[in-house]
C-alpha cells in the first residue's frame, strides 16, 4: 500500500496569547507578560495545532499542543504570563484529548507520537502517550541538548513534559513511511524538526512547526524572533524549507499563524488526502 491511502488531520490544541514579540522581532515591539499588557505593542493569538496522519502502516500523530493543566504546569517557570491559554481548562473543545475523540480516537489508538521539539507548547501532552503502545521520537539533538537543563526548566523546555518517557532518536532528514518526512530545521532549538507530507490529491503539505513561526517569519526575507537558540542555523533551516517548497510546490503550514487557522481544514471539516 502507497500515499495513496493517506489521510491528514489537522487538529486544534488550544491558543495561546502573547506578546507577539516572542515570534516576530520588528522594531518599536517590546515583550511585556500579562499583568502588564498596557506597554505591549502587539498582544496576539498563538494558536497550536497537531497532525494526525492514517497511513497504511499505522496511525502517525506530529505534535501535542498546550496541556489542560497548562496554568499550574508553566507556573513556577513563569511561562504562564507570558504565554496564557486562552481556551479554558474545562472546555469540551480546543485541546488535543478532545480533538482526537472528534475524529473517533484516544491517545492509545496513535502508534507513532513524533514530536518537532521538546517546548512546552509542542510536547505539552507527550505523557498521555505513555501507554506502552505508542512510540514516541524526537530528534537525537533535542534529546541530547535536554539532558544538560538544569533544574525544572530551561525557557521553553520543562523537564515535567519529557522526563522519563522512553523517547527514540531520529536523526536528519528521514522518511518516517512513504510519503511522511521529517525535516531537520534546526535553529529555534537544538533538534527542531518540520514534517512533510506528499498527499496525491491535496499536493504536498509542510507543517513548519517553530522552524517557521508565521508568515512575516518566512520572507523572504525571513524575520527573526525572540525564541531562537542559535540564529545561524535558525536563518539556514528557514532557506531549507523555502528551497523545499519551491521545488514541491508545497503548502506551508506555520507553527503559530492566527491568520492561517482560518484557511486551514480541521479535522471537525475533513481532512487532506
Amino acid at each position: 500500500m502507497t500515499r495513496d491511502h493517506l489521510k491528514v488531520h489537522v487538529l486544534e490544541t488550544g491558543v495561546m496569547e502573547a506578546d507577539m514579540a516572542w515570534l516576530l522581532l520588528k522594531p518599536g515591539r517590546i515583550i511585556a507578560d500579562r499583568n502588564n499588557r498596557e506597554r505591549q505593542r502587539e498582544w496576539g493569538d498563538i494558536p497550536t495545532h497537531a497532525v494526525l496522519i492514517e497511513h497504511p502502516e499505522g496511525r502517525i500523530l506530529w505534535d501535542t499542543g498546550v496541556p489542560r493543566d497548562w496554568s499550574s504546569r508553566w507556573q513556577e517557570s513563569g511561562m504562564d504570563n507570558y504565554f496564557p491559554v486562552k481556551t479554558e481548562s474545562s472546555s469540551a473543545s480546543g485541546f488535543l484529548d478532545a480533538s482526537l475523540a472528534q475524529v473517533g480516537l484516544e491517545p492509545a489508538d496513535i502508534d507513532l507520537l513524533v514530536l518537532s521539539h521538546l517546548h512546552l507548547d509542542h510536547a505539552g501532552n507527550a505523557r498521555l502517550f505513555d501507554n506502552g503502545r505508542t512510540k514516541i521520537v524526537a530528534n537525537r539533538k533535542e534529546l541530547e541538548g535536554v539532558q544538560g537543563i538544569m533544574g525544572s526548566h530551561l525557557g521553553g523546555h520543562l523537564k515535567a513534559d519529557f522526563e522519563g518517557l522512553t523517547i527514540d532518536a531520529i536523526e536528519g532528514d528521514t522518511e518516517i513511511v512513504p510519503g511522511v518526512s521529517v525535516i531537520d530545521t534546526p535553529g529555534h532549538t537544538w533538534g527542531t524538526m518540520s514534517l512533510q507530507v506528499d498527499l496525491p490529491e491535496d499536493g504536498t503539505k509542510i507543517f513548519t512547526s517553530d522552524a517557521v513561526y508565521l508568515r512575516d517569519s518566512f520572507g523572504p526575507p525571513a524575520v527573526g524572533a525572540a525564541v531562537v537558540w542559535n540564529n545561524l542555523l535558525w536563518l539556514e533551516s528557514v532557506e531549507k524549507l523555502r528551497r523545499i517548497q519551491e521545488r514541491t510546490n508545497a503548502e506551508m503550514i506555520f507553527g503559530h499563524e492566527s491568520e492561517q487557522t482560518s484557511q486551514i481544514r480541521w479535522a471537525h471539516q475533513g481532512h487532506y488526502q
